[in-house]
């Protein structure tokens, strides 16, 4: 996390309050519904929103933009899924944050788009979930020298 602080110092003074607030609001759900895991991934997710030039978060609703980030990890590690721990409907995500559901599914596919976010994706994973994707066993195949057509 030393190194996340370090990220996030570089953040613009003109986004750091927008940054601060909707850091402050994933942080109270994931305390209240999920885990420090997700907190950490929210908070990574919020600082590169926040670094962007110029930075997406100093527009719109904050509520908004917090509930789409919680969606947009959830999404990426299956949170909807039964068979989780911890689970949260996506939907439930949107009640908690008093966001409409088109909204909240609007701005996370914004949000996906916008840093190139994909289902499994290695870099938003969460840690105690990272050898359980199949990208995450290509990718070590990948790094090992072995030829993608022999995977699988």
């Amino acid at each position: 996390m030393a190194r996340q602080k370090d990220v996030e110092a570089s953040i613009p003074a003109g986004a750091r309050p927008a940054f601060e607030a909707i850091v402050a609001l994933t942080d109270r759900l994931c305390s209240e519904h999920l885990n420090a895991e997700y907190a950490d991934l929210c908070r990574k997710l919020a600082t590169a929103l926040a670094r962007k030039r110029p930075s997406p978060l100093i527009r719109g609703k904050l509520g908004v933009w917090a509930c789409a980030i919680v969606r947009v990890i959830g999404w990426v590690n299956y949170l909807d899924d039964r068979s989780q721990t911890p689970h949260m409907k996506l939907t439930a995500i949107d009640q908690a944050f008093g966001v409409a559901e088109n909204t909240g599914q609007s701005k996370s596919k914004t949000i996906r788009d916008m840093v190139k976010i994909r289902l499994n994706d290695p870099q938003w994973t969460l840690p105690s979930r990272a050898g359980k994707t199949p990208s995450a066993w290509i990718i070590q195949a990948h790094r090992k020298g072995i030829p993608p057509n022999l995977i699988g």
